[in-house]
């Protein structure tokens, strides 16, 4: 192409202007086809094309026919394929358009309409066309305003891509060039082969330099360390943006599930906006060695990590500059949010992170490192704390603040002590520090062991209707940020959840605070937090309450907790209670075979039934605890027993059960059903029962069944 565009149409190119390009819309569509003629005519091996239409769902070898293929596409884009080497039919299907020459090559798809998955027999060749972008919004029947949430403007794709069923392909998408946009496509199925070795992950999408090592294991940070060469250069610019990762377009929870969503090897500047990422066996989203400048904007990232790495989103390597925002981070196996050992600060603002951990206990969002900002976020239903901050290997001057905290098993900021080095610890929170009370504090705690603020009295009382003066104090010179702490109080804890941001007022030189309050009542809790900007936030104060002036309140109002919902489900009619409460009986377990975790045709029919039952009643919440017989280590039984409590929770999400709604956890061989020694008892032992919760307006029977029983030795395993 750029030898058959002429200087004497260069000049009509200046000379028409922008904004003249508007009102030549004809004369553009004219030099369209003529162009495009001349291009083929002249040099039919010119890779200059500027959009490849795909007309077919099948995938192959590249030959002369009268279909293209994603993987044509991808091949005359990156220069490999000639379009000598294409049938007429293929060719009618390849332009060069005019306003795409500022914008780079297309590839659109006008699949047939009952034929728009793409299944692939083998993995596609790397995108290495510089702003190159593969647009499945194109493909018709696609609607850009219809969203599947209310939250978020993620639109239903059309176009899928996914392996051959029972074919292993390592990646959807591989992207070592700048520029490239992948957009409007559902992507999933795509997860490691066993034959590979230590290797990059496998996902839907991978970004990375041309050609990494298939064992990376040692290609990480400093760049200096070979093999990561100066001439790794990361691809600039890539845009992933309203996809469905994870999920094919009818929503539910594929049969092969992909190992990763998004995985960030090696980038810069890359954004990932308004794709809904769900049922990985890893993170939704993760980096490795490099990933500056990445924007994370307006994603569902929800139920993922359900075989490995657990967190929505786990941050490691040369993150700088790196922004979380406006995401929904539900359901997922871990943290919303975990950063290991992170270079660079990042920040996470305006996110709804909610119901994660739900087989562990990870913090809502896990900090490592310095300067971190977390801001305006909506943090609730977590096993965790809110905010863990490790000290490991050094974590200061991290801001958490405005955000709203509800219903945590742990605090709502949690500053980690080097002196607590437990699993728990590390992932979770230490709990309450003590004053700092040494200069070494400083150095062995994270945020410098910033003192959280502490009041001079745990009730306030209130003389002055809609008005109360509270005081206390925390370090010198810190803004102190009040909360009111609402939802599920315990009395036997002195801290609750940061619910609901105050107002923020100053310590002075001697560290006292003083406040009139007028957006709170009697029976009011409050707590408050410390900032100073050389050491980060603080752990929460100690509750305290509003009384009246004879230190009378009403009892705490622990409210039930919210139905759990990801995403605004769809609007349900509400009918009238029945007059007499409803009555079922379900099952209280599924049994397994010897050493496994699959389920059987057995247990799956009694599943299928527990399944009906919490669709029906969405309130309902269920904990799956599994069990094994004691003929192993207690360390492989935990292991097994964890198993078989994630199968269940996967076929119970296949059917529809969302997976916010379910946590799992093992018990191992310590709660055995029988005592005895045979094979029958140990068969009764190997099962998952079911703790149901939040049961409203249902009376709910569990019964022992052994349907599904599986005896050893029996030819059932």
């Amino acid at each position: 192409m750029r030898k058959v565009i002429s200087n004497k149409k260069k000049v009509m190119f200046i000379s028409m202007g922008l904004a003249g390009l508007a009102s030549a819309t004809s004369l553009a569509s004219l030099l369209n086809t003529v162009f495009a003629m001349q291009a083929i005519a002249q040099n039919p091996k010119d890779p200059q094309i500027h959009e490849i239409i795909i007309n077919s769902n099948t995938d192959g070898e590249i030959k002369a026919d009268g279909e293209l293929t994603l993987r044509e596409a991808i091949a005359i884009a990156n220069g490999s394929l000639t379009l000598d080497r294409l049938s007429e039919r293929e060719r009618a299907q390849v332009r060069t358009n005019f306003a795409s020459l500022f914008r780079g090559t297309r590839i659109l798809f006008n699949l047939p309409p009952n034929n728009t998955t793409i299944l692939l027999k083998k993995a596609l060749p790397d995108l290495s066309s510089a702003n190159l972008t593969i647009d499945g919004t194109t493909q018709a029947g696609y609607d850009s305003q219809k969203s599947f949430a209310q939250e978020l403007a993620i639109p239903q794709p059309i176009v899928a891509i996914a392996p051959v069923d029972g074919v292993e392909i390592f990646r959807g998408f591989t992207i070592v060039a700048d520029g490239i946009t992948i957009k409007g496509l559902s992507i999933y199925g795509f997860n490691a082969i066993e034959s590979v070795p230590t290797s990059t992950p496998s996902g839907d999408i991978f970004i990375s330099h041309q050609a990494p090592p298939p064992d990376t294991t040692q290609q990480q940070q400093p760049a200096k360390l070979a093999p990561f060469y100066d001439s790794n250069r990361p691809p600039q610019n890539v845009k992933i943006e309203a996809n469905w990762l994870g999920i094919p377009p009818n929503g539910v929870m594929p049969k092969q599930t992909s190992s990763l969503g998004i995985y960030l090897f090696n980038s810069t500047d890359t954004l990932i906006r308004h794709n809904r990422i769900a049922y990985h066996e890893g993170s939704g989203i993760a980096t490795s060695v490099r990933a500056t400048g990445t924007q994370i904007i307006e994603n569902a990232i929800t139920s993922n990590g359900f075989d490995g790495m657990p967190h929505g989103i786990y941050l490691e390597g040369e993150i700088a500059n790196l922004k979380i925002k406006g995401n929904t981070l539900c359901a997922n196996d871990g943290s919303g949010v975990y950063l290991f050992k992170p270079n660079g600060a990042i920040r996470i603002e305006d996110n709804r992170i909610i119901f994660n951990d739900r087989s562990t206990n990870y913090a809502a969002i896990y900090l490592m490192g310095n300067d971190h900002q977390v801001t305006n976020n909506e943090i609730s239903h977590q096993r965790g704390s809110g905010v863990a901050i490790a000290a490991y290997p050094k974590s200061d001057r991290n801001l958490i603040r405005k955000n709203s905290f509800t219903s945590l098993t742990g605090l709502s900021i949690d500053l980690v002590s080097k002196n607590q080095v437990g699993d728990r610890d590390l992932i979770t929170g230490d709990g309450i520090n003590i004053p700092r009370n040494s200069y070494f504090r400083r150095v062995d705690t994270a945020n410098g062991a910033i003192n959280a603020p502490t009041f001079l009295t745990t009730t306030f009382p209130m003389f002055t209707p809609n008005k109360v003066n509270i005081d206390g104090t925390a370090d010198a010179d810190t803004e102190i940020d009040l909360y009111r702490v609402t939802g599920k109080i315990d009395p036997n804890l002195p801290y609750g959840s940061l619910s609901e941001y105050l107002t923020t007022v100053k310590t002075d030189a001697n560290g006292k605070f003083g406040a009139s309050l007028t957006n709170v009542q009697v029976g009011d809790t409050i707590s408050a937090i410390a900032t100073d900007p050389q050491y980060g936030t603080s752990e929460p104060a100690l509750n305290a309450r509003i009384v009246n002036p004879d230190l009378s309140a009403p009892p705490p109002t622990n409210s039930p907790p919210k139905i759990p919902t990801c995403t605004t489900p769809p609007k349900i009619v509400q009918t009238p209670p029945p007059l007499a409460p409803i009555v079922l009986s379900i099952p209280r377990q599924v049994h397994f075979a010897l050493d496994r975790d699959t389920i059987s045709p057995q247990s799956a029919k009694i599943l299928d039934r527990i399944a009906t039952v919490l669709k029906q009643y969405p309130t309902i919440l269920i904990n799956l605890a599994g069990h094994t017989d004691p003929r192993a280590s207690g360390e492989y039984n935990r292991e097994l027993g964890f198993r078989r409590s994630l199968a269940v929770r996967n076929y119970l999400m296949r059917q529809g059960v969302p997976s916010e709604r379910m946590t799992v956890r093992s018990l191992g061989e310590t709660q055995r059903a029988s005592q005895g020694d045979r094979v029958t008892d140990y068969a009764s032992d190997r099962r998952v029962e079911f703790f149901l919760q939040n049961i409203q307006g249902v009376e709910i029977q569990l019964l022992d069944q052994q349907e599904d029983i599986q005896i050893e030795g029996k030819g059932n395993q």
